[in-house]
C-alpha cells in the first residue's frame, strides 16, 4: 500500500501538465454513457454532481449525452483552469467546486446523478457513499467507473515487457503484474461497499474490455500519466518512460495493442423511483 503521505502527493500530481494528460488519456466507452442515460437518467435538465473531474473527460461527455447542469469537484486549481477552459461554449453548464470532496458542502438532496471517473480510489470509500447518499435525491443514481489499462487476469506481452521497469519504482506498485485483483476491479467487495450503507438498492457492476494499438510516443504519454510515475523525480521520470518508448519501437514495431478494462459500477439511492427509459 501506498503510504498516505505519497498517496495525498499524488492526488494533485496531474495538474502540472493537464494538456499533456488531457490528450494521453482515452475517451470512456459509449457503453458507460448508454448505462447513464437508459439506467440512470441523465438527461437534459437533471442535476448531476462529478467527484475528481480532472482535466473534464467524463465532464465533455456527460454534456455531449445532454447534460445541463453539472457540478464539478476538483480540488487542483491548475485543473480548474483548465477544465474551464476546455468546456468551450458549454461552460455556463458546469459549476466547479475547487475542493476536496471531503469538504465539499451542498444542500442534502440536491442531485439527480452523481458520478466519479477513475478518480473515486482517492478518497475513503465508506465515508464517500454515505455523503454521495444525502446529497442524492431520493431514487437518484450514483454511477462510478475506472479504467484500468492492462488486464491483471491476461497480461499482456507489453506488460511484461514492461515489469522490470516497474521494479525500479520506489513507490508501490512494483510490477505491472498484481499478485491480488485490483481494488476497482473486485466487484464483490465495492458492491458489498454500496450495499453496506444501507442507503443503496439495484446495486449492480459491468466489466467492458476493449483495445486500442498505440505508438511509441502514445505509449510513453499514457505511462506518463499514471501516478506512481509522475511523482518519480525527473531524471527517473525521463528515463523510464524513455524506456517505455524504447521497448515499443524495438521490440514490439511501433505498434502496441493496449487493452483496457472499463469496470462500472451503479446504485440508486433509495427511496422514490424516478422514471426511467427502459435499457
Amino acid at each position: 500500500m501506498w503510504s498516505k503521505m505519497t498517496k495525498a502527493a499524488s492526488r494533485t500530481t496531474f495538474g502540472s501538465d493537464p494538456a499533456s494528460y488531457d490528450a494521453a488519456r482515452p475517451e470512456y466507452p459509449s457503453r458507460v454513457y448508454e448505462i447513464l442515460a437508459r439506467r440512470c437518467g441523465l438527461a437534459p435538465g437533471r442535476r448531476i454532481f462529478e467527484i475528481g473531474a480532472g482535466t473534464g473527460i467524463a465532464t465533455r461527455g456527460l454534456l455531449a449525452h445532454g447534460a445541463s447542469d453539472v457540478t464539478v469537484v476538483e480540488p487542483d486549481r491548475r485543473l480548474v483552469r483548465y477544465l474551464r477552459s476546455s468546456l468551450g461554449r458549454d461552460r455556463g453548464k458546469v459549476t466547479i467546486l475547487p475542493t476536496y470532496f471531503e469538504p465539499a458542502r451542498q444542500p442534502a438532496g440536491s442531485f439527480d446523478l452523481g458520478i466519479s471517473a477513475t478518480a473515486f480510489h482517492w478518497v475513503e470509500e465508506r465515508r464517500a457513499l454515505r455523503k454521495i447518499a444525502r446529497w442524492l435525491k431520493p431514487g437518484g443514481w450514483w454511477v462510478c467507473w475506472w479504467n484500468m489499462f492492462g488486464d491483471p487476469g491476461r497480461p499482456s506481452p507489453f506488460q511484461r515487457a514492461l515489469d522490470p521497469l516497474f521494479r525500479t519504482l520506489p513507490t508501490s506498485p512494483r510490477t505491472q503484474l498484481p499478485r491480488r485483483l485490483p481494488p476497482q476491479l473486485d466487484r464483490t467487495a465495492r458492491e458489498a461497499a454500496l450495499r453496506g450503507v444501507g442507503e443503496f438498492r439495484r446495486v449492480s457492476s459491468e466489466v467492458l474490455r476493449w483495445t486500442e494499438v498505440l505508438d511509441p510516443s502514445h505509449a510513453a504519454a499514457r505511462y506518463a500519466t499514471y501516478s506512481p510515475i509522475a511523482i518519480l523525480p525527473s531524471w527517473h521520470r525521463d528515463w523510464f518512460l524513455g524506456e517505455v518508448a524504447r521497448i515499443a519501437e524495438e521490440d514490439f514495431g511501433g505498434r502496441v495493442r493496449a487493452t483496457t478494462l472499463t469496470v462500472i459500477y451503479t446504485a440508486q439511492r433509495r427511496g422514490a423511483r424516478p422514471v426511467e427509459r427502459k435499457e
